[in-house]
């Protein structure tokens, strides 16, 4: 396994300090996400994007519609309801099986000081890896004109690292608590009003190199639109928080064109 300093700027992000990561944690907890610009070092994120280039023409590329609510539409509401309506999101995606063994992302994503610093700042006892070969690491890739429409997560947190931004566009967009899952609450007018663009969300510009942690279960979140001919290159580390836990076969077969 390759050195984590030789990847991870620790002297600025000393993820091992327990107080550095205490910080993180409250910050997450304050705004619902955490942005560590230059967490990759300069000479590791040129590797990384090296990596994702070359392996770009194994990404299986798909559009899709999908109600806000990641969920099927409900007879219940008509068409237009904002239970119901539909948003686009395009991309193509590389999965962990695709992705090089000696890879840095496999030193970042298993290290176990980085987990362990995970753990603290997202106050779980443990973070495991996918059960299926697919989910576990992912690079996505977003050309021109491509985008992640309007949604909430079905999971409680999201860890990703930039590896490339765009010209223009492509930027995270989030309006922060929009719902409360927990209570059933599912705030269809704020909804609503988010996808006629009349409430403004929070746009965060990205960096190379930048990990972010987001919760999104409950704050309604998206992926602008990208302009121009640079390719917007983002990695997904996912984990679960129990052992054994695979990605569904139907979401795998839409997400990556394959079961395994």
């Amino acid at each position: 396994m390759p050195n984590l300093e030789n990847i991870v700027a620790l002297k600025n992000h000393p993820i091992c300090d327990l107080g550095f990561a205490q910080k993180c944690r409250d910050q997450l907890a304050e705004s619902g996400s955490l942005l560590l610009p230059e967490f990759i070092r300069p000479g590791a994120i040129e590797i990384l994007k090296r990596e994702a280039m070359a392996c770009s023409h194994l990404a299986y590329y798909c559009a899709q519609t999908h109600t806000a609510y990641l969920s099927a539409p409900d007879p219940e509401f008509e068409q237009n309801h904002p239970r119901n309506r539909q948003v686009v999101s395009n991309k193509g995606c590389i999965t962990d099986d695709q992705i090089p063994e000696d890879s840095y992302l496999r030193t970042i994503y298993n290290h176990p000081d980085f987990r362990h610093f995970l753990c603290v700042v997202l106050g779980e006892e443990a973070l495991y890896n996918y059960a299926d070969p697919l989910s576990s690491v992912n690079v996505h890739y977003y050309q021109e004109d491509q985008e992640l429409g309007w949604h909430f997560d079905n999971s409680s947190f999201a860890v990703t690292l930039m590896i490339q931004p765009p010209d223009r566009g492509g930027e995270f967009e989030y309006i922060p608590t929009l719902r409360d899952c927990a209570s059933g609450d599912m705030n269809f007018p704020g909804v609503g009003k988010a996808l006629d663009g009349e409430l403004e969300g929070i746009r965060l510009r990205i960096n190379a190199g930048t990990l972010a942690l987001f919760r999104g279960r409950n704050s309604l979140h998206r992926v602008t639109p990208v302009v121009g001919q640079t390719n917007r290159i983002q990695v997904v580390l996912a984990y679960n928080t129990e052992s054994g836990i695979a990605l569904t076969e139907e979401a795998r077969r839409t997400f990556y064109g394959r079961i395994g």
